[in-house]
């Protein structure tokens, strides 16, 4: 398992988390970049995605045979925090490097490897997750969305949504029923289908959040022929492969450290006004919450090395995570005079708002709070 003492004794772990930051540094002082808050939804840059690429970062743990750089998810982990907790833009490549590509390491054609991996790690092509429909809910066995096996092709008809990103990405990872619902089974005969964006018969919807801003969409699919070696994996065993990658999605520092920029900025205020941080029980608790979720996501982290599917372990950092980035928006607001705006001259009133704007979403993404719940009540053996 990850010893988390190693990302402080660690030599090699050391150099890396300085490089990092002396990265970060030299980019916010080029004015290459602003801190914000949620940025592996919000932060969408493709030059600096590109710059990660060159320096790496990106596909860290993937075999050099397939453009990556095998190293270790220890070394993943400490160029994540980093990136995350200075509120650096990743959403380029964010899906494709966290879920994407392990997911076709695992189950992927060597052709689909060959084809996809390689322009992943070079931060040139970005994927959308395609699993939540329209008519669902959290509940994935009952999609509708269907590819029909035509031969040379596979005929595809339905609809995503929260398609983070889509309007940005080149193919878009879908969960869809290759045969009928088997009402005995309902997670049968599901499969995972890599769509190119591009294809005639897609359409892209946005679907704009408070701000205005454009992150997420409906995704619709009207007799969209897709290859038949888009196929990834075993024809039926979707489910299972889709518990892999939401595995990959619910346990990463990205869970717990989208607001950690305003964590770090009223740390700094409560400073700079001379306040004794000793007496602040609210601030405390935050902390020891970060630090409790740090080591968890660590020990997740070590699973999937082990080439095990958390998928309790990662269902509790999400649900605790989602806890977590609530804390400190509501811990900031109880503990010093705020008036959180975008328009704010205030770094901290700043973040306040993005934080506040982006947190209905913190419950939805990567699986509702309801959902993650009753998987982890189903995964956790209570004796005595």
């Amino acid at each position: 398992m990850v010893n988390i003492a190693e990302l402080k004794t660690h030599a090699g772990i050391k150099e890396l988390r300085l490089a990092v930051r002396e990265f970060i540094k030299e980019e916010k002082e080029n004015g290459t970049f602003k801190v914000m808050c949620d940025a592996s939804i919000s932060g969408f840059s493709p030059e600096f995605s590109k710059k990660l690429a060159k320096k790496g970062w990106i596909g860290m743990t993937i075999p050099k045979k397939y453009g990556g750089q095998e190293k270790s998810n220890l070394e993943r982990y400490v160029v994540l925090e980093e990136l995350l907790s200075n509120g650096a833009p990743v959403s380029a490549h964010w899906v494709a490097d966290r879920q994407t590509a392990p997911l076709l390491l695992k189950f992927g054609t060597e052709e689909q490897k060959m084809k996809y991996i390689p322009s992943i790690c070079e931060g040139e092509m970005y994927f959308s997750i395609g699993l939540s429909e329209p008519n669902s809910g959290s509940d994935l066995a009952s999609l509708s969305t269907r590819a029909v096996d035509k031969g040379d092709h596979w005929l595809l008809n339905g609809s995503k949504i929260w398609t983070t990103g889509a309007h940005h990405s080149h193919n878009i990872l879908v969960l869809c029923r290759t045969s009928p619902k088997n009402e005995k089974n309902k997670y049968e005969g599901m499969s995972q289908i890599i769509v190119d964006l591009k294809s005639p018969g897609v359409t892209i919807r946005p679907i704009y959040l408070m701000t205005g801003e454009h992150e997420f969409n409906e995704v619709f699919f009207e007799d969209v022929k897709v290859p038949k070696e888009n196929l990834v994996g075993v024809e039926g065993n979707g489910w299972q492969q889709g518990l892999t990658e939401l595995a990959f999605e619910r346990s990463g520092p990205d869970r717990f450290l989208s607001t950690y920029p305003l964590l770090e900025e009223l740390i700094g205020t409560i400073k700079s006004d001379g306040s004794d941080l000793s007496d602040l029980r609210d601030l405390g608790s935050c902390i020891a919450s970060l630090v409790t979720l740090r080591k968890m996501s660590l020990e997740v982290a070590s699973l999937l090395e082990q080439k095990k599917t958390p998928n309790t372990e990662a269902a509790m950092v999400k649900d605790l995570g989602t806890q977590f980035e609530n804390q400190i928006i509501h811990t900031t607001r109880n503990t010093i005079s705020i008036f959180p705006s975008l328009d704010s001259d205030k770094l901290i009133e700043v973040y306040a708002a993005q934080s506040i704007l982006h947190s209905p979403g913190f419950t939805l993404r990567g699986g509702t709070t309801e959902i993650l719940r009753s998987i982890i009540s189903k995964g956790v053996n209570i004796s005595g």
